[in-house]
C-alpha cells in the first residue's frame, strides 16, 4: 500500500505545486508583502498536510525584520518547513534554480541564487543580503553551504553574516530536525545528501510514516562589535544545541 499512497500523494503534489506557481503568477506583484508572507505560509502548511510532514514550531518567534535567520541544511524539505513556520527569502545554492517545477516555485518566491565556487559570486550576495536587510526582510540562509545527512553540524561559512553586521541586522538561530513521531529519533526520508537524487529523496518523503518536522528558534544575536568568523561559530553551536533538544 505504501508506493500507491506515495503516488497518490504525488499526484496531489504535483496539483499543488502547480498552483502555487499560478499564485505567485496571478496575485504576487499586486498584493502586500503581509499577504505574500500568508498565501506562501498557508501554501507550504498545505504541501506539509499533503506529503503526510507534521510540522512542529519551538521557541518564540520575533515577529518582523530585519532578521537574518541562520539554520543547518538537511534537505530541499527545509524550505518548505521554514517557510510553514514563518516566511522569508532564502538565499540558495544556484543548481535549485533548475529543480523541476520546485525551482521554478522558490524562483517567484524571490529565492537569491550564488554561485558557491566563484569568490566574486559570494560578495554579491554578501551585499545584496544587507541591501535586503536594511529593506526590513526576513532574510534565511544555511551557511554549512551544502546539505549534511543530520547526525554532525558542518562548519559554518562566515560570509554571509557579514551582510548582517554591514545592515546591521540581528542574526536568529534556527534548528531544524526531522524526527520519526514514534519512536522520537532521526528519520532518514529527507535526507539528501551523497549519491542520494532529488527524486529519489522526495520520493522517500512520499513514502514516509510518521515524520515529524521540528523549527526550534533561538534567541535572536545583536551584532554590534561581533567579528563575523567568531560569530558564524559561535551561532553554529546554538544551532546545533536547537537542532538536538528534544522535539517531545
Amino acid at each position: 500500500m505504501k508506493p500507491l499512497r506515495a503516488l497518490v500523494r504525488a499526484a496531489r503534489a504535483v496539483g499543488h505545486v502547480v498552483r502555487g506557481l499560478w499564485i505567485i503568477r496571478t496575485e504576487f506583484g499586486r498584493i502586500t508583502p503581509a499577504q505574500a508572507d500568508l498565501r506562501v505560509r498557508e501554501w507550504s502548511r498545505g504541501l506539509l498536510r499533503i506529503l503526510g510532514v507534521e510540522l512542529s514550531v519551538r521557541g518564540e518567534l520575533p515577529s518582523g525584520g530585519p532578521m537574518l535567520q541562520v539554520a543547518n541544511h538537511t534537505s530541499w524539505l527545509d524550505i518548505i518547513v521554514m517557510n510553514a513556520a514563518r516566511p522569508s527569502r532564502f538565499v540558495s545554492k544556484a543548481d535549485a534554480r533548475h529543480w523541476p517545477l520546485l525551482g521554478s516555485l522558490i524562483t517567484g518566491a524571490g529565492t537569491l541564487y550564488i554561485e558557491r565556487e566563484k569568490r566574486r559570486d559570494a560578495m554579491r550576495v554578501v551585499h545584496h543580503v544587507a541591501e535586503r536587510l536594511q529593506a526590513g526582510d526576513v532574510i534565511s540562509v544555511f551557511p554549512e553551504g551544502t546539505t549534511s545527512d543530520g547526525t554532525e553540524l558542518l562548519s559554518f561559512h562566515a560570509n554571509l553574516f557579514q551582510a548582517a553586521i554591514s545592515a546591521p541586522a540581528p542574526v536568529l538561530p534556527v534548528g531544524l530536525a526531522f524526527i520519526d513521531a514514534d519512536t522520537g529519533r532521526p528519520h532518514p526520508a529527507p535526507v539528501f545528501v551523497g549519491d542520494t537524487t532529488l527524486v529519489a529523496s522526495i520520493w522517500n518523503v512520499l513514502s514516509a510514516d510518521r515524520l515529524l518536522a521540528v523549527v526550534h528558534y533561538g534567541l535572536p544575536e545583536e551584532c554590534l562589535g561581533r567579528d563575523r568568523r567568531t560569530w558564524a561559530q559561535q551561532v553554529r553551536d546554538e544551532v546545533d544545541r536547537l537542532r538536538r533538544t528534544d522535539p517531545a
